[in-house]
């Protein structure tokens, strides 16, 4: 054999040797990002721009501004004196309508019902201007846990957008309203003229409200 097929033989057999070194590592490397994916993916292994915790998105939750005070001395409004639109923000279908059927027969006029613009986690939200706040308050003594929000609008009209946690009215013997009691100020209220005013709402009306 001469030196020059010894040396041809000598380059392939490196060759053959530094492939199958490479080989190895890759194949190395990848068995051990096998084992980290699955140590990440199942919780085993944490590590921050990978798990789980880091890149889920947070869930929404209701936000509650300072609700206002009802003014010094304010009564009840008699429920066929409040004009009420009622929104639904949620998914379910026919909130809104089934609500307004509910406070129709309490006694409310119901002016609209339709969907929100947006969804509302919580109970409900109950927005209304200056003019509306006893309105308000009347309407909210039907409703568990409901946010108050005042907002920009002229008249004493009040709006309530139903959100996930509504399930109904409250029963008629929980409601606690004496028309010849002072509406009672819920404690950490804030005098209405102290507040910012949100803008008033306009959701859209939709036969699946």
């Amino acid at each position: 054999m001469s030196e020059a097929e010894r040396a041809r033989r000598l380059r392939r057999r490196h060759m053959h040797e530094r492939q199958a070194v490479i080989f190895g590592v890759l194949l190395s490397f990848l068995a051990l990002s096998f084992v980290v994916a699955a140590a990440v993916y199942t919780g085993n292994l944490n590590v921050p721009f990978f798990s789980r915790a880091f890149t889920a998105k947070p869930s929404p939750t209701a936000t509650h501004d300072p609700q206002p005070c009802p003014p010094a001395g304010a009564l009840p409004v008699a429920a066929g004196s409040i004009t009420v639109n009622v929104y639904n923000g949620t998914s379910a279908t026919g909130l809104a309508k089934s609500t307004g059927d509910a406070l129709t027969q309490l006694g409310f006029k119901v002016q609209t019902e339709g969907n929100a613009i947006a969804s509302y986690i919580g109970t409900a939200r109950i927005s209304f201007g200056i003019q509306g706040i006893a309105q308000a308050y009347t309407l909210a003594a039907h409703v568990d846990h409901a946010e108050l929000q005042l907002d920009t609008r002229k008249d004493a009209s009040v709006d309530i957008t139903l959100g996930s946690a509504f399930v109904s009215l409250k029963p008629t013997d929980k409601v606690t309203l004496d028309p010849n009691t002072p509406l009672a100020a819920p404690v950490g209220c804030v005098p209405y003229d102290q507040l910012a005013t949100a803008p008033a709402a306009t959701p859209t009306a939709t036969s699946k409200g």
